[in-house]
């Protein structure tokens, strides 16, 4: 049936103004609390560049953080800036002694980040003024999560710390054998962390406890993605995990070749497969369930970024300077966008934008013109 040009009119007009009420925020490294990289909306088919910020001199390794329209990234030379997500004009920074590899987690208003000098600081998201700071004992890689009214992040004390988010008084300290430069996924009551001692750990979020811990193959710091009853990460010795966490034991491995290599780049989980970029220059698509390869592509460079799924494409960064856009059952090359400089850090998405930094420093915004 025909729609009379006017109810067509009104049908558009109140679908799009629902959208623009409704954008979805990226507020931590990888999304959300589970840390499965996917976006809550897709992005337009094709991107164009809206805006850049420069820094002279800067760079950045880390993911920005988008919410109520501000883009919250840390650099390397240690400021914190604030962005309107509309036109990348600069709103405020904070300036510390020592620089942020770690990506920005924001909640309630706030912003939480840990920096190279071990320093965790909570800052207020409109102002950029600081609320309180905590010293933990070594550098701060670790994107911050959150637990009810507590703030979770890992440091290379090998250490995972549990803070009241109001005021930064410590509720619980967790330590293992080495070095924790993994952001902590959650949840419910759970926090997975895939450490440098080549165990990944189940700790009881309620206790400050270890619940569990499955043996792996080497150490590593990329960030678990936890679906259902697993998690999925790599290691530094080049083998890709899917670990039942409830019963405490490997569902398969993958490695390319008879020595992988090394992951430093999170996973991203959607629709079945599990999608993950490596140091050999490669973007590999999993099968969620049993682990074989669905389609993999070769970049010009290593892959440090991680992958952002959003609708039936993804996303991800090379150190080559390349955005990469993929479809995600396929893996048909849909687009590739030139940046100046090398992408470590990952896209983030929210509100029909794509936010990614490079080493060069330089924060680029891609989107659809009006």
């Amino acid at each position: 049936m025909k729609l009379p040009l006017i109810t067509y009119l009104l049908i558009v007009l109140t679908t799009s103004s629902r959208l623009e009420a409704q954008p979805a925020d990226w507020p931590l490294f990888r999304g959300t609390p589970e840390s499965t990289g996917v976006a809550a909306q897709p992005l337009p088919d094709q991107l164009e560049l809206l805006w850049e910020f420069s820094i002279e001199d800067g760079g950045f390794a880390g993911t920005a953080a988008i919410v109520d329209g501000k883009v919250y990234v840390g650099d390397l030379d240690g400021n914190l800036y604030a962005l309107e997500l509309a036109n990348g004009n600069k709103l405020w920074k904070y300036e510390t002694g020592l620089g942020f590899s770690a990506s920005p987690s924001i909640a309630e208003g706030r912003v939480y980040i840990g920096d190279i000098d071990g320093v965790f600081y909570c800052l207020d998201g409109k102002t950029g003024n600081l609320v309180w700071k905590y010293t933990a004992g070594l550098e701060i890689n670790s994107c911050a999560n959150f637990y009810n009214d507590n703030v979770l992040f890992g440091s290379q004390d090998a250490t995972l710390y549990c803070l009241n988010a109001a005021t930064g008084k410590e509720t619980w300290k967790f330590t293992i054998d080495d070095q924790i430069r993994c952001s902590p996924t959650v949840v419910q009551s759970r926090c997975f962390l895939a450490g440098c001692d080549a165990r990944l750990h189940v700790v009881n979020l309620a206790k400050g406890e270890k619940e569990s811990h499955v043996a792996i193959d080497g150490p590593t710091g990329v960030t678990p993605a936890a679906v259902g009853d697993h998690v999925y990460f790599g290691t530094e010795n080049g083998t890709f995990f899917s670990v039942n966490w409830k019963q405490s034991q490997v569902d398969w491995e993958f490695r390319d070749g008879e020595r992988g290599p090394p992951y430093r780049s999170s996973a991203a989980v959607a629709e079945g497969v599990v999608v993950v970029g490596s140091r050999s220059k490669k973007v590999y698509a999993l099968n969620a369930e049993t682990g074989d390869e669905v389609w993999s592509y070769t970049t010009r460079g290593r892959i440090d970024s991680s992958p952002v799924i959003a609708g039936s494409r993804v996303y991800i960064g090379s150190s080559d300077g390349r955005l990469h856009v993929f479809d995600l059952k396929s893996g048909s090359v849909l687009h590739e966008y030139e940046t100046g400089g090398g992408i470590n850090g990952s896209p983030a998405i929210a509100a029909g934008r794509l936010i990614v930094a490079t080493d060069d420093g330089v924060v680029y915004c891609f989107g659809a013109k009006p």
